[in-house]
């Protein structure tokens, strides 16, 4: 399937994602910085949480007529601003397209969303590859043009089967993980290699219910909210950063059936809505919290 013409803006920029202790005048440093550099700066937001003393800050600017050779920028902030000022930071350049893995299984309501966005050109991204521990969904790869790799796991063949992923995954040069309803939970050597790097998308109700059949039990309490959440991945099962949640009413007219479909299509917004603020570059992680700018 051909993409259509790209959706998103192309600009020559930079982004810089910054955390570290709060104190004065961190935020006319850096942007001094920019300006006497001439750096037209096109976004800038900050937060600073005063319970932790911590300033955050999210900053993209032009680099057509930027002073510093784009391959220094790192070396003159680190020096004259990132190491002086304590600062965990990361720095990002427009026309880097990011590579994403897809893992999937049987179910398809996220993939077919995201490989729609993709698609149309709402992203800018790249996908390598879908990896699936199923061959349900090889033709949906198949008809996106999108190379698929089937990797059958038993709990005997597990962890051979997650290095052949992992190898592949090397091979093909992938930046980021997006599990899209992928039912296989990732080992904490897989996880340590990608970290605040594997998106995942889950149900979570009020109150919640695990087990197989969430909708069911939800359908049996009479719930009235049903959520989805979507996450950086943690060795700590859905315990990571959270990205992006939202949620929809329900009454005691909805169906098992009805609950399904507004569950899913909950998943499938909430987790691409994640994947596009990685996209973005907005996510600061801070513990095991997200700072998720505008």
């Amino acid at each position: 399937m051909e993409t259509i013409r790209p959706l998103h803006e192309k600009r020559n920029t930079a982004i810089l994602l910054i955390h570290c202790p709060d104190k004065q005048g961190i935020l006319a440093t850096v942007t001094e910085f920019l300006n006497k550099n001439k750096g037209n700066i096109l976004y800038l937001d900050q937060h600073v949480d005063r319970q932790e003393k911590i300033f955050y800050m999210r900053v993209e600017w032009e680099l057509d007529n930027f002073s510093i050779p784009r391959e220094k920028i790192g070396e003159y902030f680190n020096t004259l601003i990132g190491a002086p000022l304590s600062m965990y930071w990361r720095l990002y350049f427009s026309d880097e397209i990011p590579r994403m893995a897809l893992f999937v299984s049987k179910m398809s309501h996220c993939l077919f969303d995201i490989l729609a966005r993709y698609t149309a050109g709402e992203w800018n991204v790249e996908i390598p590859c879908i990896i699936s521990n199923h061959e349900y969904l090889k033709p949906v790869a198949e008809r996106f043009g999108i190379d698929f790799f089937y990797f059958p796991i038993t709990k005997a063949n597990k962890d051979e089967q997650e290095k052949k992923e992992i190898e592949l995954m090397k091979k093909l040069k992938v930046d980021f993980v997006v599990l899209a309803r992928y039912m296989q939970i990732l080992s904490k050597e897989f996880v340590e290699l990608y970290p605040n790097k594997i998106i995942n998308i889950h149900h979570s109700f009020l109150p919640a219910f695990a087990g197989a059949k969430p909708y069911h039990a939800a359908h049996e309490r009479g719930v009235k909210i049903i959520g989805a959440t979507s996450h950086y991945v943690t060795s700590q099962l859905d315990a990571g950063p959270i990205i992006e949640q939202n949620v929809t009413r329900c009454s005691h007219v909805d169906t098992v059936e009805k609950l399904t479909r507004k569950g899913r299509d909950l998943e499938k917004i909430v987790l691409s809505q994640a994947v596009f603020k990685h996209l973005q570059r907005k996510i600061l992680v801070y513990h095991n919290r997200t700072v998720v700018f505008n």
